[in-house]
């Protein structure tokens, strides 16, 4: 507790799965949490309430709106004064066969690649003076495995999730010293989405991951605080969260 007492984290896509849990994470790290959303802010505002720590708020961030964005950054350098780890956790897919390139429309993909990689970088772009100003920035991006294994819910989403790795390993060379860029790449996580999938397959999926098991959303928070806290001698890497799922 504590380690990252007067830090300041901003979480796109803060209220999902994945996101909402590195939001508890982080703030019981003793982070103060600015947390992102696009189109729920109910859930947002309710997760930010329950919280441990004080400060923190919840913000409307359209990833591809990029002034919006430049704005937030000026609004969060005047009201809090830093920032000191962002994380690209805001993510799209639609789920296509590979082998039905019919049924992948041009604007699935358009919509997957903008929101994945285009609204990934465009963060970074407008909060990079605010992360790089004490020397010690950090970006996690949330990856997928399907981005290395071109395994995943449609090519247009393998395809962006490998488009983020590549972005991570070019921001994390042009951005050094001053800010550490990393991607967290799982496996499948436990939550909505593998919810919905066929039973069989996921407990295929399951029975092929040397360590036993599909990811938790705890699984992936706990890789991105260890990041901001341990982690520092690390960039422009991608760091599987997967159980050794891709050795079978």
């Amino acid at each position: 507790m504590g380690e990252l007492r007067g830090k300041v984290v901003l979480i796109t896509g803060a209220s999902g799965g994945i996101g909402s849990k590195m939001s508890i994470n982080f703030a019981e790290a003793g982070a103060r949490v600015i947390l992102g959303y696009n189109n729920n802010p109910t859930a947002a505002t309710e997760l930010c309430a329950s919280l441990r720590g004080e400060g923190h708020i919840v913000r409307h961030i359209p990833i591809l709106d990029s002034q919006r964005l430049v704005d937030l950054a000026i609004e969060i350098e005047s009201q809090i004064g830093r920032l000191d780890v962002l994380i690209n956790n805001a993510g799209v897919t639609k789920v296509v066969s590979h082998k039905n390139l019919n049924d992948l429309e041009d604007s699935d993909i358009d919509r997957i690649f903008a929101t994945n990689f285009r609204g990934s970088f465009a963060c970074v772009r407008a909060f990079q003076a605010l992360l790089a100003a004490n020397g010690e920035g950090l970006v996690i991006n949330i990856s997928s495995i399907a981005g290395t294994t071109a395994v995943g819910s449609s090519v247009a989403y393998c395809a962006s999730k490998a488009a983020i790795n590549s972005m991570t390993m070019s921001l994390g060379r042009a951005l050094a010293p001053s800010i550490r860029v990393v991607a967290v790449a799982p496996g499948w996580v436990e939550g909505e989405y593998a919810s919905r999938a066929d039973p069989d397959y996921l407990q295929e999926q399951i029975n092929r991951t040397p360590l036993g098991r599909i990811a938790t959303a705890n699984d992936v928070a706990n890789t991105a605080v260890a990041l901001a806290t341990n982690m520092h001698f690390v960039t422009g890497c991608v760091i599987p969260v997967d159980g050794g799922r891709p050795l079978n």
